[in-house]
């Protein structure tokens, strides 16, 4: 029997506001963040946003339900631009909304013309005329004027200034009857707002549909045979787990020459170890989420504790499988599951697997009890096990210092 790995269904919220024609037929919705029922949105983290409204619209709720067949606009951020994620979004479904703080930068410029290849629409939010969106002007599908930014005949002039027959406009924050037939005399075509529609919530349930991905994931990277292809596959099932990838592969920890836009070329960069510390890694704190966050800071301590200790014993441990040793010591407390039904499902090393369920006295065994020692203050004990394992006992304040750092980190 497996283990349910799934957890409690939770609500999962976004809203989505109508943009309409001129004859008040459907043209598709705004897609935006909410983190409850109650319909605002207070947080600061765009790149979270988008993400959260991806995997809410495509993976929670779906798409379907959210924007029944019309169009969805979702407001992209810089970063997310950037990334791999249209490897699994539709342009039938998806229109890039390009947010105004974005600056059309020649990099910028080459990412939408390689979205407008690959059939997507681009629209820009919250445009205000300016030079140097000239570029970026001959690419785009849609510009959309914020009408309680652009005030009086602006609201018209912006239209004359882009002069382009292939853009559509939409005002957006259209408040009033009065707005609404000035926007339709301006010749905009579509039309979003107050004055037609408030936000309107959409809730579904989170489903452990990507707690199954990262089970798979595990049992695929403890595999005999470590492949690539099939990693990548099931990260992309996943729309957060591919963005924290590439965003942690494009951060200060590794320094490439260019910017990494593809899950694969980010796992061949890494490596199979890295791969594997940054799965376990990042599963852990997805299925930690409702429980207190200690227990996840005091196992991923434990696993860079063993780590660093396993590369100083002189009589064999794979430092691997000593990272596995600490950080899977609480599984059972994370998981509200027996321990050996949830190792047996891990496909780990028998070694490691034994050690944990403390049916072997093996290295990587003395090396737990060493760190629980550790923790708990027991110097006899400490001692006796860094003497059998052949240990300087004296590394182990700077080691488990380093542990520390890193867990917080």
């Amino acid at each position: 029997m497996d283990f349910n790995w799934g957890g409690i269904a939770m609500n999962v919220f976004l809203a989505r506001q109508p943009i309409l024609n001129k004859f008040n037929k459907l043209f598709g919705y705004e897609l935006l963040f909410r983190e409850s029922e109650k319909n605002i949105y207070q947080g600061e983290d765009g790149d979270k946003a988008t993400i959260e409204v991806i995997k809410n619209s495509f993976v929670n709720i779906g798409i379907d339900k959210v924007a029944g067949g019309k169009k969805a606009f979702i407001n992209f951020t810089e970063n997310i631009l950037k990334s791999d994620i249209f490897t699994i979004l539709s342009p039938e479904s998806v229109i890039i909304e390009i947010l105004e703080d974005i600056e059309p930068t020649d990099e910028i410029i080459e990412l939408c013309k390689g979205l407008k290849k690959q059939g997507f629409l681009i629209a820009l939010d919250d445009f205000v005329y300016s030079s140097k969106y000239k570029k970026l002007i001959e690419i785009v599908d849609i510009i959309k004027v914020d009408f309680r930014i652009t005030k009086g005949d602006e609201r018209r002039k912006v239209i004359k200034k882009v002069n382009s027959p292939n853009i559509k406009f939409i005002a957006e924050k259209v408040e009033t009857m009065e707005e609404f037939h000035e926007a339709v005399s301006f010749g905009y075509t579509y039309y979003q707002g107050y004055y037609f529609s408030r936000p309107l919530l959409v809730s579904g349930k989170r489903i452990s549909e990507n707690k199954a991905v990262y089970m798979k994931l595990l049992k695929e990277i403890n595999s005999c045979s470590f492949n690539i292809d099939r990693i990548e596959e099931l990260i992309k099932r996943d729309v957060s787990l591919s963005f924290k990838l590439l965003k942690l592969i494009n951060s200060a920890n590794y320094v490439f020459r260019s910017k990494i836009k593809s899950i694969k070329q980010a796992l061949a960069l890494l490596g199979e170890k890295e791969i594997k510390k940054w799965l376990y890694l990042i599963v852990f704190k997805t299925i930690g989420e409702d429980k207190p966050e200690i227990i996840v800071i005091e196992s991923l301590t434990r696993a860079r504790f063993a780590e660093l200790i396993a590369s100083k014993v002189t009589i064999g441990a794979n430092s691997f499988n000593a990272y596995l040793i600490g950080l899977l010591s609480m599984v059972d407390v994370l998981l509200d599951g027996p321990l050996d039904q949830i190792l047996e499902e891990l496909l780990l090393p028998i070694e490691v697997k034994g050690a944990l369920e403390g049916t072997c006295n093996n290295n990587y065994r003395k090396l737990l009890d060493l760190i629980i020692s550790y923790e708990k203050g027991e110097t006899n004990e400490v001692t006796k096990i860094s003497k059998q394992l052949e240990l300087d006992e004296n590394l182990l304040p700077n080691a488990y210092y380093d542990a520390i750092f890193y867990a917080n980190e």
